[in-house]
């Protein structure tokens, strides 16, 4: 029996910004943005978006009526969250429109959560293979104008369907997870933008995936040989790159220049988005099946993804017959292409702009699921 991705989407807001214009506007050189850390725009989301609209409209799409009655579980791995107590994966529910017996459960952990709601949904999807799972990885990465981290920022949503006959990727039971206790990146309670450890972290993430790479070729007796390509979890495109480079050192060249190819796929709608957070390994995901030229079905995929603070895993999954037919190459370079491009200053307005029911009501976002007023606490959507 199996369980893995049935149907896969991601959304990301209506606007971004063009990095080149960011690096001329904080006397950069563009390059150290562009070739750096490797990242030519940036997802803008306006106030009416938040983690919830972000989820809905990645996850309305791939869902049919039959999906809605069929679900038992829905899991939304953010580090953005809205509510310190209620699950934003309840009001998602909701909008959704999923049957009433069903669970609704926001995870935590850094960029990890969504891979820790994908494997309890493989697990869950294996005990009762007639039901589905829905896994949403959502998030807006901010550090504040200014900072050093806000040419990392990003927005937007991931979300997987999981079934027991999945059409896209079929997950296997070789995984590695790795914990450990270091402060690399974190966010006290209240505060709105994270702590980072910048060097910390970067080194960290290295050796969390030397590790993981390290114990999976011991546990289950494979090679690099064996995988047609893997996919990292991409804080900014270089990161993945430099983790790959350094776990891969003893590989033959031949070998480094196949698997960094299909790396350099990974990452096509990372450069144009950033940062997702939790989301970030599996949009890089759907960008290697979307534009890789050379993967077929049977193909073993292996996935590195991580969150500070820290926990890692390496998991594996093998591509389905005919996965290509169930993907949605034309509609995700649609959303990409159809943003619109905002100044340095428009960017600047739309960070700054405080959440309040007036900016809400003024704002010309039309998104299909969007944010319309907060009142007591309370958040209203259109739906």
């Amino acid at each position: 029996m199996t369980a893995g991705i049935d149907k896969l989407n991601f959304f990301v807001p209506p606007y971004y910004l063009e990095m080149t214009e960011l690096a001329n506007a904080r006397n950069v050189d563009p390059a150290k943005y562009t070739i750096g850390i490797g990242q030519d725009q940036m997802a803008i989301s306006p106030i009416t978006q938040d983690i919830i609209t972000l989820a809905a409209n990645a996850a309305q799409p791939i869902l049919t009526d039959e999906d809605r009655q069929t679900i038992d579980l829905v899991i939304l791995g953010t580090e953005s969250s809205v509510d310190e107590s209620k699950a934003a994966a309840v009001v998602l529910h909701r909008l959704l429109g999923i049957q009433p017996f069903a669970r609704g459960i926001e995870l935590k952990e850094a960029c990890y959560s969504a891979t820790a709601g994908l494997q309890f949904a493989k697990e869950y999807v294996l005990a009762h293979p007639e039901r589905k799972a829905l896994v949403i990885a959502s998030d807006i990465a901010r550090y504040g104008l200014h900072s050093g981290g806000e040419p990392t920022q990003g927005a937007g949503a991931v979300a997987m369907l999981v079934t027991s006959q999945p059409r896209i990727l079929a997950l296997s039971d070789e995984s590695v997870p790795y914990t450990q206790d270091i402060y690399d990146f974190w966010r006290p309670t209240g505060e709105p933008y994270p702590v980072v450890n910048g060097p910390l972290s970067n080194q960290t993430y290295i050796q969390a995936f030397e590790t993981v790479w390290q114990e999976y070729q011991q546990r289950y007796q494979k090679t690099l040989a064996d995988f047609a390509a893997l996919a990292f979890h991409i804080p900014y495109t270089k990161m993945g790159k430099k983790a790959l480079l350094a776990g891969l050192a003893q590989e033959s060249e031949a070998e480094q220049n196949r698997i960094l190819a299909q790396y350099e796929e990974s990452i096509r709608y990372s450069r144009r988005v950033g940062n997702l957070y939790t989301g970030s390994l599996y949009l890089g995901l759907i960008s290697l099946l979307e534009n890789s030229q050379t993967l077929k079905a049977g193909d073993k995929l292996g996935l590195f993804s991580y969150g500070s603070g820290a926990v890692a895993e390496f998991f594996t999954g093998r591509l389905v017959p005919g996965y290509q037919e169930h993907l949605l190459t034309d509609a995700h370079e649609a959303l990409l292409a159809n943003r619109q491009a905002l100044s340095v200053a428009a960017y600047e307005e739309v960070f700054q702009t405080p959440l309040t029911n007036e900016n809400l009501t003024a704002s010309t976002d039309t998104t299909a699921f969007r944010l319309t007023a907060v009142n007591d606490h309370i958040r209203y959507y259109q739906e």
